[in-house]
Parts: C-alpha cells; sequence; structure tokens
C-alpha cells in the first residue's frame, strides 16, 4: 500500500508526527509518498510531486485547508483522504495527531468506509481553465470597500441581480464553512445540492438559494472594473484568479467525488454537536 502525505509545515507537530509515522509504516508494509515540501523534515527521505505518483491513499496532516488540498488531489485520482487535525477545528478530520499511528494501522487494514462527496469545476469565461473546487467557489471583492452588482443564473433561466460584497457557491462540504459564516444554511453531506451565498447583501430581499446539484450556475459581473485586482474568484479559499466586468464564471458539479475516508461511525450530526456546538448536543442538560 503506498500513502501520500501532504501537511501544512507551519503547525509544530508536524515534524514529530512525520517521524512517528515513518516509524510505524514498515510495520505495516506500507510505503510513503511524501511532498517536497514535507520531505525535508525527515533526512534522507525523497519527495515526490503526489500528482505523478501511483497512491492508494492520502494522509492530511494540518488543518481543513490542507486537508481540502488533499481532497482535490484525491478527487482527481479517484483515491480516498483521511485527515489527521493540527488545527483548531478540524471540521473534516478524522482523528487528531495522538491517534496518528492507530488510524494508520485501521486505514491498512481496511477498516474504514469511504463517503462520496460531491465537488464542484468552475470556469471564468467561455474558454478558461477550469478549477475543481471541494467546499466552495467565491467571487468577492480584492479589498476594494464597495458594492458589486452580480447577475445570477440558474439553468439559462435569470435568477435576479445581486448587490454584494461577494458571492458564494458551496457545495454541501462547504455548506459548513465561509457559507455559513455568511448567513447560509447546513446541508447534509447525502443531499445533492449547492448552496448560493451572497455575502453582506445589501438588500432584505435576497437569501441564500440551493438549487440542485445538477444545476449549471452561471455569474456575470455587471459593474465595471478598472483594476483586476478589484475582483477575485478564489477557490476553496486557496487559489484564485482575477475577474473582468462581463466575464461570465460558470460553476457546475465535477464529474469525479471527493472521497473522504472516515473511521469510526460518528454520524454527521454528532459531528456538528461536537465540533460546532450545534443545537447545542451532549450540552446543557435540564
Amino acid at each position: 500500500m503506498r500513502v501520500g502525505l501532504v501537511g501544512n509545515r507551519r503547525y509544530r507537530p508536524l515534524g514529530d508526527l512525520l517521524s512517528r509515522l515513518a516509524a510505524e509504516a514498515p510495520k505495516l508494509g506500507v510505503e510513503l509518498v511524501y511532498e517536497p515540501q514535507l520531505a525535508d523534515l525527515l533526512e534522507g527521505v525523497p519527495g515526490t510531486p503526489l500528482h505523478d505518483a501511483q497512491l492508494d491513499l492520502i494522509l492530511s496532516l494540518g488543518g481543513d485547508g490542507t486537508l481540502l488540498r488533499g481532497a482535490r488531489i484525491g478527487c482527481l485520482r479517484g483515491i480516498p483522504v483521511f485527515g489527521i487535525n493540527l488545527g483548531r477545528l478540524g471540521f473534516l478530520a478524522g482523528a487528531g495527531p495522538e491517534q496518528a499511528e492507530e488510524s494508520l494501522r485501521r486505514l491498512v487494514a481496511g477498516q474504514f468506509t469511504v463517503e462520496p462527496r460531491v465537488a464542484l469545476t468552475a470556469r471564468i469565461g467561455d474558454a478558461g481553465p477550469q478549477a475543481l473546487a471541494v467546499n466552495d467557489v467565491v467571487i468577492h471583492k480584492g479589498g476594494v470597500a464597495r458594492v458589486i452588482r452580480l447577475a445570477v443564473s440558474v439553468d439559462g433561466e435569470q435568477v435576479g441581480t445581486y448587490s454584494a460584497d461577494g458571492i458564494i457557491v458551496a457545495t454541501p462540504t462547504g455548506s459548513t464553512a465561509y457559507s455559513l459564516s455568511a448567513g447560509g444554511p447546513i446541508v447534509v453531506p447525502s443531499v445533492d445540492a449547492f448552496v448560493i451565498t451572497p455575502i453582506s447583501p445589501h438588500t432584505l430581499a435576497v437569501r441564500p438559494l440551493v438549487v440542485p446539484s445538477t444545476a449549471t450556475i452561471a455569474i456575470r459581473v455587471l459593474d465595471p472594473v478598472p483594476d483586476p485586482d478589484q475582483l477575485l474568484v478564489s477557490i476553496d479559499g486557496q487559489a484564485t484568479a482575477h475577474l473582468m466586468a462581463r466575464q461570465d464564471v460558470t460553476v457546475v458539479r465535477a464529474t469525479q467525488s471527493v472521497l473522504l475516508a472516515k473511521i469510526g461511525d460518528e454520524s454527521f450530526f454528532g459531528r456538528l454537536g461536537r465540533k460546532l456546538a450545534w443545537g447545542d448536543l451532549g450540552g446543557r442538560s435540564g
């Protein structure tokens, strides 16, 4: 079994965790494949671009952002990703650093389930490059304090014009991220839907909209954009591209699914209660 490792070097426990996993892997007959930025933390270990390696699983070492990066790699390769949380929330992660070796043992033994999650593909313009998003595609201002007008259509039918600071198109996985902080609903992962959430809309008549995952969502900037740095498209809060006036951003369901490896039987609602104190589950009594 070959396991690819992605990680975020800003987390202090990362070096120790890598050493522990490197010591455990040979006992399990596992070959660990390190991305280059991790390999130099272990003396004499080569780094390999994970896009070029034959892998069975990706192990993410970091926060939710690291897991999203690993999930995009896994999605394109059709392999599952499992997260070891080194951050604060770690909503998508399956274990903490203290369970790392046990998690690896269970993954190698096949003692896990795979939870498919819908992903998004976004394209700028008619012939622009496509980008894969696990959480969300966001159109937002690049530091300019002004409202932007965005025309939104679903399957070719005009929904309306949004005057807002931006707009989010989120998957059910991303509904607990930026979309939630902007007032969007939480969508259970098994629901095949996307959420369109305006960011600080300047009218009370605009509310988040849930559409089928089969829909084609088109968003066009109506206002002039004199400076290309004033308006951006962000993918999972990580990759960004510039957007100009009258350009469409087209968002559709990705052909591939994100495959999250899951150990244990905690439900989605159990995780909501534990991570987000949703409904005060397990909290106050009486």
